[in-house]
């Protein structure tokens, strides 16, 4: 009998299987050209990104966290500013804030989505004030692929005069409610590190929006806040542009990530289908689709490191995406938390775990994986 295959938690290598043509002579063409930064790709690229979510504009950058910083930077926010985020979610988010020198307040989550819980934006507000700060920015994440719930958000910042930025670095694409992450926000923004699900060769993000005036200062912040042409500096910037070859790299993902989004539901469904009777599985808001960045399911603390080893002796692996929220980060714990504490997000911390999860999954790996998660948490169970 033949070895089983290794089970890839997120398998770029059959994607390059099936685009590995169209994809080298993209890349070729760049070589050739010899346009590395800027290139004309560049801006096609901006322009199939933007026309995917329904926003007006997309500036592509050198990374997903510097896209974040940037839009800090164009609101001027900093010393004395607050910034409303939530504590379960990867350090960026709230890195970049502590950068621009504003304070992030760290907000609760909702335990069935793992999103900002709207309803905790009140007291994030308040406790920001109690510390003599001014409240101006709102990061939501939308974690794991699925959007955040925008209705009740946007209309408490537009009460609050809170500038939303939805951080789509796993959720670029999701469907909420007839909109499309990516065009949801002031601002939003997105990474294409390699194991999103549109990702690139190596470091890439991008910033959308609705604004010409933040558009255009985008631009120039991006590029060392280039005026007119490169040597006229109207304002300080940086150097964060992205590279010619991973926006052509991206436009051939870009043009299969519809299709592979549609794929990720149907390993999502026969995951949950033969799951959720014996574990927490994720849950969807009506009326949205989730891009499936990760499946994320929640066992018992007590057993989920015996879960994990016995997937691992299976061949099954698993990743814990969080394991310790931001807030009690030795960076992060002296800042802010809003209300009486965070005990969902340290609860959920303590639970999560993710499966595998790529839209070439086959469905004999699926079974396989399915039947390994079950007699892993019967084995756990023993143990605990």
């Amino acid at each position: 009998m033949s070895e089983r295959p290794a089970i890839e938690f997120i398998d770029l290598k059959a994607q390059r299987q099936r685009i590995g043509k169209a994809m080298d002579e993209a890349i070729l063409k760049v070589v050739h050209d010899g346009n590395y930064i800027l290139g004309e790709q560049v801006a096609q690229f901006e322009a199939g990104l933007a026309s995917f979510c329904g926003a007006k504009h997309a500036i592509a950058v050198a990374n997903g966290t510097d896209a974040l910083i940037l839009v800090l930077e164009a609101l001027g926010i900093g010393p004395g500013d607050a910034v409303i985020c939530p504590s379960f979610t990867f350090a960026a988010t709230a890195e970049v804030v502590a950068w621009m020198g504003a304070t992030p307040i760290f907000a609760e989550i909702d335990e069935a989505t793992y999103n900002l819980d709207p309803s905790a934006i009140a007291a994030a507000i308040e406790t920001a004030r109690k510390h003599e700060l001014t409240p101006k920015a709102l990061i939501s994440v939308d974690l794991f692929g699925q959007a955040c719930d925008y209705e009740p958000i946007e209309a408490l910042c537009e009460r609050n005069g809170l500038v939303l930025i939805a951080d789509s670095a796993q959720g670029y694409g999701a469907r909420y409610k007839g909109r499309v992450a990516g065009g949801i926000g002031a601002f939003a923004t997105t990474s294409f590190f390699p194991a999103k699900p549109l990702g690139c060769y190596g470091d890439g993000g991008a910033i959308l929006t609705n604004s010409d005036e933040h558009a255009e200062l985008l631009r120039s912040l991006r590029f060392h806040g280039k005026g007119s042409y490169k040597y006229d500096n109207v304002r300080v910037g940086v150097n964060s542009r992205l590279d010619t070859i991973q926006a052509a790299v991206l436009i051939e993902k870009l043009k299969v990530f519809a299709e592979e989004i549609e794929k990720r539901q149907i390993v999502a469904q026969r995951y949950t289908a033969a799951l959720k009777d014996l574990v927490t599985t994720p849950y969807v808001m009506p009326d949205c689709v989730s891009t499936w960045a990760q499946y994320t399911i929640r066992v018992d603390a007590d057993r989920r490191d015996a879960f994990q080893e016995a997937l691992k002796a299976k061949g099954v692996p698993t990743t814990v995406y969080y394991p310790k929220p931001l807030h009690l980060q030795t960076a992060y714990r002296h800042f802010p938390v809003a209300g009486n504490g965070l005990p969902i997000s340290e609860r959920v911390a303590r639970e999560v775990v993710s499966l595998p999860m790529h839209p070439y999954l086959d469905e004999e790996t699926q079974d396989y994986i399915i039947a390994a998660v079950r007699e892993a948490l019967a084995l756990s169970a023993a143990a605990a």
